[in-house]
């Protein structure tokens, strides 16, 4: 009996190990998975690889090949899709494992070169052939840009492949189970072959008498009821447990198999991705990128006192003052140049977020010719601009830049003219603090906090207005904020850092006909070439201003946390 077992055993645990074998070897999946973008007729200068095609597939190659030149970008998907905007466009996506699908929209048949973009994370570009190895710079949906040079049609000779994940998940157990298979049967067999060993006794021995008479006994015995039934019980107990152990190793084998083809499908759970939440709009690395570009386009500016060198990079109030400085040093070598952008170390930054344009960015650095912390404002008018300096404001001894959110994320823009959970709106703290510097002595003074900038300010209006040397003129002073120039981002206590800018006008008139102003010595005789006017003059600077707003309910006052101060202009009346 045990070799009529012992041999399909063996014979049935060498084909499940086979078996097994063979699904890792010959009829094993191939170690990659390509797909191909299909051809197309249609040419658009402007290819874009869908966010869905990397999901879950981190490490995929991407493989470009194009008679011109190649150009690949990586950027948030929303991102890719603004700079695409209006464009033709070969939409690509992951239809199936098996191959790509293309779609081209109609458009613009040509674009500005997307290359240089501070919207793209990475970028990169070959002639020819271009390889990209694809991995999710941060959490979100990433697309992958892929363009000429914005002329020519973009190439759609396109491949993507990925470590292919279906996997062989019984070869394991086939070859586990199957090898416990044909060990058991080995055992069975050899259990067998020991019984078969006994030889038999000479005939007419005493041991060959003593067998046949046992012999006898158990034919008779075999003929009783009782004793048949004696017979099946005691031999039943040997066959049972032959048989409950050779079912408990196959079902430990199978048990093993079950649970060795459950940890695949335990390894490739997936697990609920988050929603897509209002990520920052910069990465640290594109921030860091983009600081250089503007710190190194306004150091060259700088040198050269050129304006021109300046559009790259710089816009509104911060190029005003810059222009103004360099026009007025143009005429007073002796002028100091403005305070020097660095784009590091950076201290903190605020990012907003959202997928829309405008876009705000404030940096805060100190580099070594920056005696206090300066701030930087960076705004990107839409998505083919790129991010420009639209005021750099110096912190002012002993105050405190508000704090960025502690878990890293970005911070929403907060309309102007909105009080919505603030002490005051954005704009009415400008306004504020223009009234307060016009007329020191109003009801306005009381709304900020003491700060270095407005006592300056205010001092030397009342030491000009008092000197003696000005007895004949009447002298005015007014500071009116510009709307248009003021941007405001939250902060992560709730409250508001504004961004503000006043023009800040000085108005000298003779008291009575015949009297004169007198300019002599004065870098307004330099200005306006004149030693005195009998009918008056106007000086105008421009002020940058930095306020924190504090959150609604708090009796904290605003505060004055940075300032910039440039003389504009000198004209006789």
């Amino acid at each position: 009996m045990r070799n009529k077992i012992a041999v399909p055993l063996i014979v049935l645990g060498v084909l499940m190990m086979l078996v097994g074998i063979g699904q890792r070897t010959l009829w094993a999946p191939p170690d990659t998975v390509t797909v191909q973008a299909p051809a197309t007729e249609a040419e658009a200068p402007l290819a874009v690889l869908d966010a869905g095609l990397f999901a879950d597939r981190s490490g995929a190659e991407i493989t470009v090949r194009g008679e011109d030149g190649i150009f690949l970008a990586v950027g948030r998907s929303a991102d890719v899709d603004a700079w695409a905007d209006g464009a033709a466009a070969t939409r690509i996506t992951g239809a199936s494992t098996e191959a790509l699908a293309a779609e081209t929209g109609d458009g613009e048949a040509t674009v500005p070169n997307p290359a240089g973009s501070d919207l793209w994370v990475s970028e990169e570009a070959a002639e020819g052939e271009l390889s990209y190895l694809w991995t999710a710079p941060a959490e979100g949906d990433w697309s992958v840009l892929i363009a000429s040079d914005g002329e020519a049609p973009a190439p759609t000779d396109i491949s993507v492949s990925w470590a292919n994940e279906e996997g062989t998940p019984f070869a394991v157990p086939l070859i586990v189970g199957g090898a416990l298979v044909a060990i058991l049967g080995l055992a069975l067999a050899f259990m067998a072959r020991s019984g078969s060993k006994r030889t038999p006794p000479a005939p007419g021995s005493r041991r060959a008498t003593r067998e046949s008479d046992t012999a006898a006994h158990k034919i008779v015995a075999r003929r009783g009821q009782d004793a048949g039934t004696a017979r099946s019980v005691s031999a039943q107990p040997a066959a049972s447990a032959i048989r409950k152990g050779t079912a408990g190793v196959l079902s430990a084998a199978l048990a093993s198999g079950i649970a060795l083809a459950l940890v695949p499908g335990a390894a490739t759970a997936a697990t609920d991705a988050p929603e897509d939440a209002a990520y920052p709009v910069v990465l640290d690395e594109q921030l860091a990128r983009i600081l250089g570009s503007v710190a190194g386009t306004v150091q060259k500016a700088d040198a050269a006192r050129d304006p021109a060198l300046l559009k790259e990079r710089v816009s509104s109030t911060a190029l005003s003052l810059r222009e103004a400085n360099y026009a007025v040093a143009a005429k007073v070598p002796e002028t100091a140049a403005p305070t020097s952008v660095a784009a590091s170390p950076l201290l903190t930054d605020l990012v907003s977020t959202g997928t829309g344009f405008p876009r705000t960015v404030v940096a805060v650095t100190q580099g070594g010719d920056n005696t206090v912390p300066q701030a930087l404002v960076l705004v990107q008018p839409s998505a083919r601009e790129n991010y420009k300096l639209v005021s750099a404001i110096q912190m002012l001894p002993g105050t405190t830049f508000p704090q960025a959110p502690s878990d890293g994320t970005g911070v929403s823009a907060a309309e102007p003219g909105s009080a919505d959970g603030l002490a005051m709106s954005p704009q009415a703290a400008v306004d504020a603090l223009a009234d307060a510097l016009t007329n020191p002595e109003g009801g306005n003074s009381a709304t900020f906090a003491p700060n270095s900038f407005a006592e300056a300010v205010t001092t030397f209006q009342a030491e000009v207005t008092a000197n003696p040397d000005n007895e004949f003129a009447s002298i005015t002073f007014s500071h009116t904020p510009v709307p248009e120039d003021t941007r405001s981002l939250r902060t992560g206590d709730g409250g508001a850092i504004v961004f503000g800018y006043m023009s800040h006008s000085y108005s000298s008139v003779p008291r009575e006909e015949g009297d004169s102003i007198n300019l002599e010595g004065t870098i307004y005789e330099t200005l306006t070439g004149e030693k005195n006017t009998e009918a008056g003059i106007d000086v105008k600077y421009g002020e940058a201003v930095m306020l924190y707003v504090p959150p609604a309910g708090t009796s904290d006052k605003v505060e004055v946390i940075g300032a910039a101060q440039e003389l504009l202009s000198a004209t006789l009346k």
